[in-house]
């Protein structure tokens, strides 16, 4: 049997981090049910580029190394980028490993490419001198207290569950992988790219120099998508469609919504800050780089049903 390439569609697929789970543990049994929704796609024809969050991975890799340095000083302090690049790649190899079972399972003749993907951010972004992105596990206030003397980095309380490592989180401007993405796709892999928003880097005397920051997945999947012109852009979260007044006995949710809505929808407020907000944000920034292109939020359990366009919210430019 000849090696399948796909011919249909191509679209990047934004997985949340409740498809991930917050420890290795937990992400090996997730990743499971997380590969299968994937290789539908897969199966359709469908050209994908897979990225991911890593909220809890970076900051649990960052703290693991920084509470061994504090008790053994022949242990090295690992810099943040390189905390970032370390989760791209264990969370890669367990999603890739998962859908190359499932590809074996279903006999389709395709695999998996991983890629260490730098995104390039600007040192004068504003983020950075505010930094806002929690990473890592809460931890009490005192704790959070004794790390930021050990680490230098900034903690904060975050919405009264604890206190998380706070860092900055700057616009992606170029993804530096982005041919090699293109090129893998194109030749029939399924890409696991992107993980994290990439790790961030700065362009300073010709080259690329990592900085501590974590920049939003679906940002960068959007310019990802934007880029090579992915006929979709797919952000899979906990919830099968946005909605409008949510949580109260007005809510309503949404099938369809072009770009002119999402705004009016966020000048109202109607998305949360940290959590719906930046999705809707992601598809409009892709819609408004590629307007021929359609955006799908939906849940990773309906993602096949959203492709087919019987579930989810759409986006679209117009």
């Amino acid at each position: 049997m000849a090696y399948q390439k796909g011919e249909g569609k191509s679209v990047v697929i934004a997985l949340g981090g409740n498809a991930l789970g917050n420890t290795p543990q937990e992400q090996l049994k997730l990743v499971e049910n997380t590969a299968s929704h994937i290789i539908d796609m897969v199966a359709d024809g469908i050209n994908v580029v897979v990225s991911h969050g890593n909220g809890p991975q970076v900051g649990m890799i960052s703290n693991a190394f920084a509470e061994a340095s504090a008790h053994d000083s022949s242990i090295p302090e690992m810099p943040f980028p390189e905390c970032g690049a370390m989760s791209q790649g264990y969370i890669g190899y367990q999603l890739s490993q998962a859908l190359l079972g499932e590809l074996k399972k279903r006999s389709i003749l395709r695999s998996t490419a991983c890629v260490i993907t730098q995104t390039v951010v600007y040192p004068e972004d504003p983020a950075f001198q505010h930094p806002t992105k929690p990473v890592g596990p809460f931890l009490s206030e005192e704790e959070a207290k004794k790390r930021a003397e050990e680490t230098g980095m900034t903690f904060a309380e975050d919405a009264g569950r604890g206190w998380r490592m706070m860092v900055a989180s700057p616009q992606p401007q170029r993804i530096v992988e982005l041919d090699a993405i293109k090129d893998l796709m194109d030749d029939g892999y399924i890409v696991i790219a992107a993980g994290g928003g990439g790790v961030p880097v700065i362009e300073r005397d010709d080259s690329y120099h990592g900085i501590p920051a974590v920049i939003d997945k679906d940002r960068t999947s959007a310019k990802l998508a934007a880029d090579f012109k992915a006929d979709m852009l797919v952000i899979l979260t906990a919830v099968e469609k946005v909605a409008i007044n949510f949580n109260t006995p007005e809510q309503m949710d949404i099938d369809v919504m072009s770009v002119a809505d999402a705004r009016r929808y966020i000048e109202e407020g109607q998305f949360a800050p940290g959590s719906m907000l930046p999705k809707v944000q992601a598809c409009i920034e892709y819609l408004t780089a590629y307007p021929q292109g359609k955006a799908l939020i939906t849940s990773l359990e309906h993602a096949a049903e959203g492709l087919a366009g019987k579930t989810g919210t759409i986006i679209t430019a117009s």
